[in-house]
């Protein structure tokens, strides 16, 4: 079975800090900021934090009219910003509603677990872990209410 590395969220031992959303847009964009510059979202709810992050389901793949996202043999979905013709296709589309979008840049842009993040993390609230594509699959109908 193919497998893909996918980010783990420890709620328990994040402390709302955002040094991984940093972290991201900084590699990513040279711009240390976070929010909106990051694939990685924080947030903060009743029971306390939690991750919006892609799991690399590659649902996406499909609804790009131009092909620019596609599964490399590692299993990480990502996508050329050289075919990319920024229609947004990809972020109306995305089931977790993870594919983003910066201001001032055309082409969307998504999580592709590099682990930048995770050293960031002064609490050791996020893992790279390899799991079954089929599981990832599996989890994103669930939540779609395709699957019960």
């Amino acid at each position: 079975m193919a497998t893909v590395k996918i980010l783990k969220f420890y709620p328990e031992k994040c402390d709302g800090s955002r040094e991984c959303e940093k972290a991201c847009s900084n590699v990513h964009f040279k711009n240390d900021k976070g929010g909106e510059w990051s694939a990685i979202t924080i947030v903060k709810g009743a029971q306390g934090y939690d991750m919006e992050v892609c799991n690399h389901c590659g649902l996406c793949i499909d609804m790009c009219p131009v092909q620019a996202l596609k599964r490399l043999n590692s299993g990480i979905v990502v996508l050329s910003k050289k075919t990319c013709i920024g229609c947004q296709a990809c972020v109306g589309f995305c089931p977790q509603g993870v594919m983003m979008r910066a201001p001032e840049v055309i082409t969307p842009f998504k999580c592709i677990s590099c682990g930048k993040c995770v050293e960031a993390c002064p609490n050791g609230a996020l893992e790279l872990v390899e799991v079954e594509l089929d599981d990832i699959e599996e989890v994103v109908y669930h939540k779609q209410g395709v699957c019960e």
